[in-house]
């Protein structure tokens, strides 16, 4: 485990329009596995990847990324978002644009093989399904290599192959030293995939602890409520 943490957040606020979004966030992870951000609807989830991405300025504290500010997008981090953004090209010229300068044919080929897209690579990215664009979307952004892999609950409402597959590839970057913060709304996912979970609700983080203690053991009255399925405000 490293010395310095990857994810260091510090008095994280964000207030818009005199409404407090993001209330004072200081959480640290040194963890090289996947982060699971947790919590209901409306309670900043999404805002905190943002905000940690550098696609939202915060109204007040600090964010580092393996030793270093955010200050705004970074070659260092990809972000994957629950809508796939993706170019009005086919599915391999979608690859070769994002591609770092230099990456070789062979390298496109191996992206699309495991994305299970080989066959699909001359296609119009946008003609595929919402479950093909999400994997396209998912080896786009780790083409760049990055540091930091940001999902914004991306295998939402997609079919169980897709999920697989997308869970699969998130698995094997964090293996090869990538870190990984994921928001999704499913505990089962959470469960197989998260060495750690980040509970947030009303802008605040509320549990902060290792998956294992935080499934069987939670601290919080907002996340045994969470898990029990309970609705809460």
């Amino acid at each position: 485990m490293p010395e310095t943490p990857l994810i260091e957040i510090t008095n994280l606020s964000l207030s818009l329009n005199n409404t407090d979004l993001l209330d004072s966030i200081s959480m640290s992870s040194k963890d090289y596995g996947v982060t699971m951000v947790m919590g209901p609807n409306g309670a900043g989830k999404s805002l905190l990847l943002r905000c940690l991405h550098g696609l939202i300025k915060p109204t007040f504290g600090s964010i580092k990324v393996c030793g270093e500010h955010v200050l705004g997008p970074s070659t260092n981090q990809a972000m994957v978002f629950q809508t796939p953004v993706l170019l009005r090209r086919s599915v391999s010229a979608n690859l070769q644009f994002a591609a770092p300068r230099g990456t070789n044919a062979v390298r496109i080929k191996n992206a699309l093989s495991t994305a299970h897209l080989a066959d699909k690579k001359d296609l119009p990215a946008r003609l595929l399904s919402g479950g093909e664009q999400q994997r396209l979307a998912l080896v786009r952004a780790l083409l760049r290599k990055p540091k930091l892999l940001v999902l914004d609950e991306p295998t939402a409402s997609l079919d169980p192959a897709s999920i697989q597959i997308i869970e699969g590839l998130i698995q094997d970057f964090t293996e090869h030293g990538g870190k990984t913060i994921f928001v999704s709304h499913d505990i089962g996912q959470a469960k197989r995939l998260g060495s750690e979970i980040i509970f947030i609700h009303k802008g605040r983080v509320v549990e902060h602890s290792d998956a294992d203690r935080f499934f069987k053991n939670p601290k919080s009255k907002e996340a045994k409520a969470y898990l029990n399925g309970q609705l809460f405000v």
